[in-house]
């Protein structure tokens, strides 16, 4: 969940939910294709003897071995550049969450990977919804979630993947969705 909750009455509740659109994974994807770039030039650069890049001759690499890893070094780094890219193209793990007290049911949309399985989408009725349940370890891989737990399910992801929740958002979220459902807050 995000702070972008979009409330059109009492009834019904709308949170997006950010995927691959992040600001680090744009700053990552442009880092890794301008050194990947770099490194294909190089060592396109030690095989022709003339100088690609503008900052840097490397047209005295001897191209076996030099410039041949190199080269291979960056058609590595393009292919993890084209994923990363394609991530955000597709904003895998991108979606909503919508508790709707009208039609008396709770929506959980995702985009996933490409292939038949791409929309992931979970719906539920809002009777079935046991509690609103928060999960929050500590240590080097923290992890802070909000999580539904509904009859007869799995407990299902209302958060976003990656940078964990504060804990006063967490906890003001999980409390604003528990009070607008009547269910209880677990986990606290």
């Amino acid at each position: 969940m995000t702070p972008k909750t979009i409330s059109s009455s009492d009834r019904v509740l709308h949170q997006q939910v950010l995927g691959s659109r992040r600001l680090s994974n744009y700053f990552w994807a442009t880092v890794v294709s301008l050194g990947a770039t770099g490194f294909v030039l190089a060592g396109l650069s030690s095989y022709l003897h003339k100088n690609l890049l503008p900052f840097a001759d490397p047209t005295q690499l001897i191209f076996f071995p030099q410039g041949l890893v190199m080269g291979l070094y960056g058609t590595a780094g393009i292919l993890l550049a084209l994923y990363l890219w394609m991530m955000i193209f597709l904003d895998v793990g991108g979606g909503y969450n919508e508790f709707n007290k009208e039609t008396g049911f709770v929506k959980i949309f995702r985009w996933g990977f490409p292939g038949k399985n791409r929309t992931i989408e979970i719906s539920s009725r809002t009777e079935d919804v046991q509690s609103v349940r928060v999960e929050i370890q500590e240590g080097l891989n923290p992890k802070r979630a909000l999580y539904l737990r509904i009859k007869g399910r799995r407990d299902i992801p209302l958060t976003r993947v990656g940078q964990p929740l504060s804990l006063s958002e967490l906890e003001n979220q999980g409390a604003a969705l528990a009070r607008f459902l009547g269910v209880p807050l677990e986990g606290l």
